[in-house]
């Protein structure tokens, strides 16, 4: 049976600018401006300052209502009730009252230096290597068996597909029939082209492929080959007793060779010349100076055009609004309104997203002024996340959007923003210190080790109980893997 009844319920729902600014907080600052070219091309009522010209230009194109009273009226159709009307278009004919710089939001001083940040742009890896395709002499059967298999190539030069599976797809995709004695002949072409090491289906032969390639077959290119040849496992896991055992060589012979191998790129695709490779750079969303002691915090917002609303819009809707026809313009008079609004409320948004990200960082600037005057990770404080919310009364969700994939330029290097929040733990002494300075003292430790016989996870626990950290082993052993440290056998050097 169908019942009907009341229920009470207390909701908490985002409104539609909430949920912008929100997304606004979470992307950087390099993908700002483009989140804001996008928006200027979905609601013409915004604009950017700079093109204030071209639209005071375009005012007289549109269509402003006849106002002098010449159109025809019904007599029995009722008259126009402008309390019918979801909005008071007062509130928007007052806009021509309001500064043209209450309509901006600029996020450049006037005396403020633009530099723009030059990225090379070349032909990509994968070009590279159709270019050299086009020199070999092939027909076209055997030309585009190559062109797929340089197609399947990873970004690092790799073949990660086998040659029986690419067989089979040249026959369904492109009805290419073909052999895997072919293929092989194909890719040893291919092998041979720069950088060398490309189309090698593992390490091992990407590596051999460069040896072989090697001008000079000195000495240490033949114990190079030997041992990625003959004990390619051993020389991986760093087991070089077993390698001088077996291999029957000298110590001295073992470094030679692997000096040679350590001369080797193991992922060729990836280390294409600045001429011939797309660069990437950070851009910092903050930056943070010490003048003479003071720190000076600066939001950069270089590259963010500078927005404010269409004044073409804003004279239609007055136009609009005085218009003895007022019914026939309804729907129009609701559509520019609604351009409008989501203008106001875009910038709006945009102002918003800039002071709460100079605030957090402020916020952080002063929780961790030691560390920025002097840039010893030992000075870091313990700091989480509801340690700064409760600072700039917001809330951790919002501190959370900020401190996510942005980055903070300093005297010291650009970091992410996040890598300063840490939780605490308190030495034998009772003192409460941050997780990133005992990091900071383990990679110091290993930094320092004898090579050839490199600290355990037990002896670098060892050492920070010494130095007054009661830590377990199981946590070195975290903190070792976040640091992109590997164990202590594969540290090992001869």
């Amino acid at each position: 049976m169908l019942n009907q009844r009341l229920q009470q319920k207390l909701l908490q729902k985002l409104s539609p600018q909430q949920i912008l600014l929100m997304k606004l907080l979470q992307i950087p600052s390099i993908a700002l401006e483009q989140r804001i070219k996008q928006e200027i091309e979905e609601n013409p009522a915004l604009e950017e300052l700079s093109s204030l010209d071209e639209t005071q230009s375009s005012e007289e194109d549109y269509d402003k209502p006849d106002d002098t009273g010449d159109v025809t009226e019904d007599a029995e159709e009722p008259e126009y009730d402008s309390k019918d009307d979801e909005f008071d278009i007062d509130d928007y004919l007052n806009e021509e009252d309001i500064p043209d710089y209450k309509l901006n939001i600029s996020n450049t001083s006037a005396d403020e230096e633009r530099k723009e940040i030059p990225f090379a742009s070349d032909i990509s890896f994968h070009d590279l290597l159709i270019s050299q395709l086009g020199l070999r002499t092939l027909d076209e059967h055997e030309y585009q068996i190559a062109l797929h298999i340089i197609g399947n190539l990873d970004d690092s030069g790799y073949l990660n597909r086998e040659l029986g599976l690419i067989v089979d797809d040249l026959a369904f995709s492109q009805n290419i029939k073909t052999s895997k004695e072919e293929l092989k002949r194909l890719l040893g072409i291919i092998q041979d082209f720069d950088p060398p090491g490309v189309g090698a289906r593992n390490l091992q032969e990407c590596l051999l492929i460069q040896l072989r390639r090697k001008e000079e077959q000195t000495k240490g290119v033949e114990l190079a080959m030997l041992v990625l040849e003959r004990y390619f496992n051993e020389f991986t896991k760093k087991h070089y007793d077993k390698i001088l055992k077996k291999a029957k060589i000298t110590e001295d012979d073992l470094k030679e060779a692997i000096q040679t191998i350590l001369t080797l790129n193991p992922k060729p695709g990836n280390s294409l010349s600045e001429t011939t490779k797309t660069n990437f750079y950070i851009i910092p969303d903050f930056i943070v100076f010490n003048n003479n002691g003071d720190l000076e915090l600066q939001l950069n917002s270089k590259n963010t055009p500078e927005l404010r609303l269409s004044r073409t819009y804003i004279d239609m809707l007055e136009a609009y609004s005085i218009s003895k026809d007022k019914k026939k313009h309804k729907d129009a008079l609701a559509f520019v309104k609604q351009k409008i609004d989501s203008a106001k409320w875009f910038i709006d948004a945009i102002k918003q997203r800039q002071n709460t990200l100079f605030t957090t960082m402020a916020a952080i600037l002063d929780y961790q002024k030691e560390y920025f005057l002097t840039g010893d990770e030992t000075r870091l404080k313990p700091m989480i996340l509801k340690d700064i919310a409760e600072i700039v009364n917001l809330d951790i969700s919002t501190i959370s959007r900020v401190a996510n994939s942005k980055y903070v330029q300093t005297p010291f290097g650009t970091f992410l923003l996040k890598s300063f929040f840490s939780e605490s733990m308190q030495t034998d002494s009772g003192e409460e210190v941050s997780t990133r300075e005992i990091k900071k003292i383990l990679s110091d430790c290993i930094e320092a080790e004898e090579k050839v016989k490199p600290l355990t996870d037990e002896q670098l626990t060892a050492i920070l109980r010494d130095k007054g950290y009661n830590i377990a082993r199981r946590t070195v052993a975290k903190y070792r893997e976040q640091l992109g440290i590997p164990v202590a056998r594969l540290r090992k050097e001869l």
